[in-house]
């Protein structure tokens, strides 16, 4: 019997991987990976390791997720060291938890290698600190992308608007005009700050700057795509201060 890793890659740049992520991507036999793990961390996987492309997007999904459950468990039962890499962290909306339960469920061992989540990364990346003493004590990190098999919607925008100082919204650009609207009808500023950013961590990073009553119509104009993270919050104004990378 094998044993299965469910690994984070981080955020994009490849200096972001923990210690822990770099040492077990080494000793791996089979890397089963996703869409967007940046092909910088890519070129790390030993020669020796075989390697399985998993990857989605939005409204395309070339395996489904119950079949990267069954190649999982089947590759662990061949055995060697079978690495799930994933891009930010695999707990943070990356599906880890139910890949987790299927393993568990199958009697396969399984290890959680934590990485650094886009979430809070990316906005640092941009100079965005997601709390700050005089503008947010409380930020929350919501999907902008849900389960399309739900009943419902969890994410209640309305409701989070007047609950949370910094809100930050993985996988949202597509439900951006959505999201901008709920969360103005739920009582936030249309004025309020938000920003889009783009391939955060990496070289093709790029910021878009608005606010609630705009922002859907600059990232028309810029052309903005996925995968970027979203902010909103008095703490997007500090961009332009400490926007360290760009410089």
């Amino acid at each position: 019997m094998g044993k299965v890793y469910l690994l984070g890659a981080g955020p994009g740049h490849p200096d972001l991987l923990t210690v822990r992520a770099m040492k077990t991507l080494r000793k791996a036999d089979v890397v089963v990976y996703d869409r967007l793990v940046e092909k910088a961390i890519l070129k790390l996987i030993p020669k020796k390791a075989r390697k399985i492309y998993v990857g989605k997007c939005s409204g395309r999904h070339a395996i489904p997720q119950n079949k990267i459950d069954e190649i999982l468990v089947d590759e662990a039962r061949k055995g060697g060291t079978v690495v799930r890499l994933k891009s930010g962290d695999p707990f943070t909306f990356g599906r880890g938890g139910e890949e987790a339960q299927r393993l568990r469920k199958a009697g396969i061992p399984f290890e959680i290698v934590p990485g650094i989540t886009s979430a809070l990364a990316v906005p640092a990346y941009a100079g965005i600190p997601v709390t700050h003493r005089e503008y947010a004590s409380s930020v929350a990190i919501v999907t902008g992308h849900e389960d399309p098999t739900k009943l419902e919607d969890r994410v209640r925008w309305s409701e989070l608007a007047a609950s949370v100082d910094t809100i930050v919204v993985l996988m949202g650009v597509r439900s951006l005009e959505t999201i901008a609207k709920g969360l103005i009808e739920g009582g936030r500023n249309g004025q309020t700050d938000i920003a889009i950013i783009e391939r955060g961590t990496t070289r093709r990073q790029r910021t878009t700057i608005g606010t609630l009553s705009t922002i859907a119509e600059r990232a028309r104009r810029n052309k903005v795509k996925p995968p970027a993270v979203i902010v909103v919050g008095e703490v997007v104004r500090l961009g332009k201060e400490l926007a360290w990378f760009k410089s």
